[in-house]
């Protein structure tokens, strides 16, 4: 039987479609991969029912399930008070106002975070390389650190804003935590 134009591109169409469902399953079978990894250890460790009776469904999805909110979606996003924005999860400072700008992303960016305040890891799902930002207390999924940022890190951390809770500056006058950002190296 010879091959024509028309059962060759038949046989290419399938096998495209067979490789989609093939990276399908495979992206199904991560979660199971990622359970069978060690568990990491932080100064906060609770329970997966203890967390999903703390958190509103949402702030569960992003920092216990790494899942990302819809662009736009958060006021946070939208906030321009003087204040601290701390992690959902257990209330760490995390990032100070005086570091945060708008990326046009529909997500809260900050140039740094403070001192000792995130912890990064190699995330290479989806198959891309970047670096996941996670509460170094708790170990709640944050978002991601990219290198396309303003000065003077040049970095755009990249934050869920249900992952994030904020707090007003105290008194107008008051200095925010300004001065406690760390610089990554």
């Amino acid at each position: 039987m010879s091959l024509s134009r028309r059962h060759l591109l038949g046989l290419g169409g399938m096998a495209a479609a067979a490789s989609v469902l093939g990276i399908g399953a495979c992206s199904r079978a991560a979660p199971a991969a990622a359970e069978a990894a060690p568990a990491r250890r932080f100064e906060i460790m609770r329970s997966d029912a203890q967390w999903k009776q703390q958190l509103t469904p949402a702030q569960y999805a992003v920092l216990r399930q790494q899942a990302t909110e819809r662009a736009g979606s958060s006021p946070l996003d939208r906030e321009k008070r003087r204040g601290t924005f701390h992690c959902a999860g257990c209330a760490l400072p995390l990032f100070s106002s005086s570091t945060k700008f708008e990326s046009g992303t529909g997500w809260p960016s900050f140039w740094a975070p403070l001192h000792d305040a995130v912890g990064e890891q190699r995330d290479t799902l989806f198959g891309m390389v970047r670096v996941e930002i996670h509460c170094r207390r708790c170990g709640g999924h944050l978002g991601h650190v990219f290198n396309d940022g303003p000065r003077p890190t040049g970095l755009r951390y990249c934050m869920n804003g249900a992952a994030l809770t904020f707090e007003p500056a105290a008194r107008t006058d008051a200095s925010d935590a300004g001065s406690a950002w760390r610089v990554p190296v």
